[in-house]
C-alpha cells in the first residue's frame, strides 16, 4: 500500500476590508453580478468575476431554467464568455459569491464539480495557477490554483492520446 498526503494553503479573511485592494474590488464586482442572476426557482444567486491577464474583468452569474439541467453556473458563464471575448488570455483571479434569498451565507461559496473542472481547463490553458476567492459573510477563502479545490482532477493527458 502507498499513502499519499495532500497539503495546500488557504488564507481565510474575516471581511472584505482585510483583502488586498485588487481582490476586494474583484469580489465586490462578483457580488454585483450575483444580484443580476436569473434564479427564480431556487432563489440561490451566484456571481463570478474573473480578472484576465490583460486587465479586463468579466462577470457571470447563474442562469436557471425550468428544466434544471438546462441552466448554467456563474463560474462557467464567466469563463466561457471571457474565453470567447479574449481567446488565449489567461485568467489570473476568479472571485465567486452566493446570495441565498438575498443574504450572503456565512460560510464561503463552493463551486460545483463541473465548474471546478472547467476552471482547471482554463488554468491548464494559461499554464499558470489562478487565484481563487470564495466569498462568505463570516469567512472569505483565498487559494492559489485549482488543485486546492480539485486535487485529483481529470486532465487532457488522461484521454490517452
Amino acid at each position: 500500500m502507498k499513502e499519499i498526503q495532500l497539503a495546500f494553503n488557504v488564507k481565510i479573511y474575516q471581511s472584505t476590508e482585510e483583502l488586498p485592494e485588487q481582490s476586494k474590488k474583484l469580489l465586490l464586482v462578483a457580488r454585483e453580478s450575483a444580484n443580476r442572476a436569473y434564479a427564480p426557482y431556487s432563489g440561490y444567486r451566484v456571481g463570478a468575476a474573473v480578472l484576465l491577464e490583460n486587465g479586463e474583468v468579466i462577470t457571470g452569474n447563474n442562469q436557471e431554467n425550468a428544466a434544471y439541467p438546462s441552466g448554467l453556473c456563474a463560474e462557467r458563464t464567466a469563463l466561457f464568455y471571457a474565453s470567447s471575448k479574449f481567446p488565449g488570455v489567461a485568467v489570473t483571479t476568479m472571485a465567486v459569491t452566493t446570495l441565498s434569498n438575498g443574504v450572503l451565507p456565512g460560510e464561503f461559496a463552493k463551486p460545483c464539480g463541473s465548474c471546478r473542472q472547467v476552471m482547471a481547463e482554463y488554468e491548464d490553458l494559461s499554464g499558470q495557477p489562478m487565484e481563487i476567492i470564495l466569498d462568505g459573510s463570516t469567512a472569505i477563502a483565498v487559494m492559489m490554483g485549482i488543485d486546492t479545490l480539485l486535487p485529483f482532477r481529470f486532465k487532457k493527458e488522461d484521454l490517452g492520446r
